[in-house]
């Protein structure tokens, strides 16, 4: 195969990581080789800490090789950039060589570049791919994978999104093996976080990976010697719930449900898709003008004595008061006009200059 130039991240395997491990074991300290396999900016801060801890010397593995999805076309420009794995790898000094980013997991020019890296363990963090049976197949300690839920709660694509969405008080982070049915793996080790009305998922998101990074890095020992595979236990498949991809026509707020479901949906769709909402504004001459808005923070009215027509936008304090289904209010703290910066409500407010505010119905 020929190589191609770094910033393409067309990786293809030479003998780098052969040439790592014969350099080791002539020193009597060999390692594991760890294929890692993750793409967002919350798998790159698990990538980080596998770096830094295979870095001491009394490590039991090292980072031989990196999977990760292709470089995507990102901003107005339409630039071709790398996942945020594959520049976190790249920015820490990882050989570009060893950096692989098949369009599937299951091509066999792949499969067989993995092989040659000879990982006895691979670990996959928000990847973003199917890994087909061949793939499992190769490693001997299995695939273990970082999962944001307590499974078998929350299986699937978006597990913090959808907790937040059913305004769960509580999840957690699970470490599990890999297996062809979806997240459904014997689960090694997991533990619990509690959760307030107020957290966002990218927050979220990235408080659990944190915790399952320390979680893998204390339970990588057994997984290497392979007693993990005896203490994991299986799941309950009867009490699996899903957790399907989010989807942009998803995003849109209707105000015909009660506050706190409407919150718990900016709080889960923050960051992608968004919520938005349609909101009419009465121009001086009685004509309603359509505001198309994206919704950005929100809270629920615990109370509310103000008084306006059924359909009318409200604002006290800080906040915009919007009427919802159950005689309850929603207060949206922060909003973003089209090809506007996010403002304040009361800086939105301000700028109405007392036009009347509806909500869409």
């Amino acid at each position: 195969m020929a190589r191609c130039s770094p910033p393409l991240l067309r990786r293809f395997f030479c003998c780098a990581a052969k040439s790592a491990s014969a350099t080791s074991a002539a020193a009597g300290t060999e390692k594991k080789n760890i294929v890692f396999l993750g793409s967002p900016q919350v798998a790159a801060s698990v990538l980080d800490t596998l770096l830094a801890a295979s870095s001491s010397p009394d490590s039991a593995f090292q980072v031989a090789a990196i999977v990760t999805q292709p470089p995507a076309a990102k901003n107005r420009g339409r630039k071709l950039m790398p996942s945020a794995v594959a520049q976190l790898a790249l920015d820490r000094g990882f050989s570009g060589d060893l950096i692989f980013t098949p369009e599937r997991a299951g091509e066999e020019s792949f499969l067989s570049d993995l092989k040659g890296v000879r990982p006895e363990l691979c670990i996959t963090a928000a990847y973003g791919n199917i890994l087909p049976q061949r793939f499992l197949d190769i490693p001997p300690c299995g695939t273990v994978n970082i999962h944001p839920s307590l499974l078998p709660l929350y299986r699937g694509a978006a597990p913090v999104q959808r907790a937040l969405q059913d305004g769960v008080a509580e999840t957690g982070v699970s470490l599990a093996y890999t297996v062809r049915a979806l997240d459904a793996g014997p689960v090694i080790a997991s533990e619990r976080f509690s959760v307030d009305d107020c957290i966002k998922a990218p927050e979220l998101l990235a408080i659990l990976f944190n915790i399952g990074s320390k979680l893998l890095l204390d339970e990588l020992p057994s997984v290497l010697d392979g007693s993990a595979k005896q203490k994991a236990k299986p799941q309950d498949d009867s009490k699996a719930t899903l957790a399907p991809k989010m989807n942009s026509d998803e995003s849109w707020l209707t105000f015909d449900e009660e506050a706190k479901v409407l919150h718990n949906k900016v709080r889960a769709f923050a960051g992608w898709p968004g919520t938005r909402a349609k909101l009419q504004l009465m121009t001086q001459n009685g004509e309603p003008d359509v505001l198309d808005i994206k919704v950005i923070s929100t809270k629920v009215s615990t109370s509310c004595d103000k008084i306006g027509d059924e359909n009318e936008i409200l604002f006290s304090g800080n906040s915009l008061l919007v009427p919802c289904s159950g005689s309850t209010w929603l207060e949206v703290l922060e909003l973003q006009l089209p090809g506007k910066k996010v403002t304040t409500a009361r800086d939105f407010w301000n700028g109405l200059r007392g036009q009347k505010l509806l909500k869409s119905t």
